[in-house]
Formats: structure tokens, sequence, C-alpha cells
């Protein structure tokens, strides 16, 4: 099963949207500030907020940058 992560930041609507988008698709997915943990920001090559990364154990399968719900759903579909 692949491993979602959106990187976000508190105060960032299109942020917000990609939540909710993936919360009503009922996908899970882990959170993460980049301001908070530079270092894995660094890791998966994170410059804007909303970034979903999509892995397969340390693959990056998909990004998505933005709200952009036609590329989040073919992104977790797989």
């Amino acid at each position: 099963m692949a491993r979602i992560i959106k990187f976000e930041k508190n105060d960032c609507a299109p942020c917000a949207q990609v939540s909710a988008y993936l919360d009503s698709k009922g996908i899970s997915y882990e959170t993460i500030n980049p301001f908070d943990e530079p270092e894995l920001a660094v890791k998966f090559k994170v410059r804007t907020v909303p970034t979903v990364i999509v892995l397969d154990g340390e693959e990056v399968k998909h990004r998505v940058i933005g709200f952009k719900p036609q590329e989040l759903e073919e992104a977790v579909a797989q």
C-alpha cells in the first residue's frame, strides 16, 4: 500500500482544499509542515505547499503541487 505525505502550512487555503479533497475520498495521509521538519522537505525536494507525495517504499511514485483534483485522483488511485 502506498504512503501519502502532504506537505502544508496552517494558513494555506489550497492546503485546506487538498485536505478536504483527500478526506472526502477517505484517503489516509500524513501531514507535515516543511517549516517544522525542514530535513524532510529537503529529502523530498519540497519547495512549495501544498505538495502531495505518493511513495512506494522509499520511491516517489507521484508528486502533485497545488490543489489539482484530477492529478490527485490519478496519483492516489494507483
